[in-house]
């Protein structure tokens, strides 16, 4: 059985903190990208796996049902993996529909309409903010805030109370 070590939303998904700070300093071997937009453009497929050539990690791009598969087969392998999502609906999919996700790392949400910044580098809306609490409430997922590992760690109490 696979050990999911990160659960994270971050809009840029793979990037250099990701590949260098997170990934090393929690000894994962694979890191998946579960979106179903990306999953279905074989061009940014292809640009997520070409980081695998120099890191030497296993980096999948899953859409939500592929992903959902895996973990109902294999509970991710042989992986100790980081999971990676654009967006915070998302993570609420897999979760409803049986992911195990102890633990979520909101690092990265750009501001966009109706959105404002709890944190430095994730901007929420009511909506997005609504659907943290339910995957705690409901779910048991303890979400916090943090763009980086030596970076302070944001509770999701903390992070809503600069939405009101």
């Amino acid at each position: 059985m696979g050990e999911i070590v990160l659960a994270r939303v971050d809009d840029r998904l793979i990037h250099g903190q990701v590949m260098t700070k997170w990934s090393r300093g929690l000894g994962c071997n694979a890191i998946f990208v579960i979106d179903d937009v990306i999953s279905k453009d074989p061009l940014m497929k292809n640009v997520y796996s070409m980081s695998a050539l120099t890191s030497g990690l296993t980096i999948k791009v899953l859409s939500v049902d592929e992903a959902m598969q895996n973990w109902r087969e294999t509970k991710f392998g042989k992986y100790k993996v980081i999971l990676l999502f654009k967006n915070i609906e998302t993570v609420k999919r897999v979760v409803s529909e049986g992911l195990n996700i102890q633990k979520l790392n909101i690092g990265g949400i750009s501001k966009k309409e109706n959105s404002k910044f709890v944190i430095p580098s994730v901007a929420l809306t009511r909506s997005d903010a609504e659907i943290l609490e339910e995957l705690n409430e409901k779910y048991g997922v303890e979400v916090t805030f943090q763009m980086l590992p030596d970076t302070k760690k944001v509770s999701l109490a903390d992070a809503l109370k600069t939405l009101d």
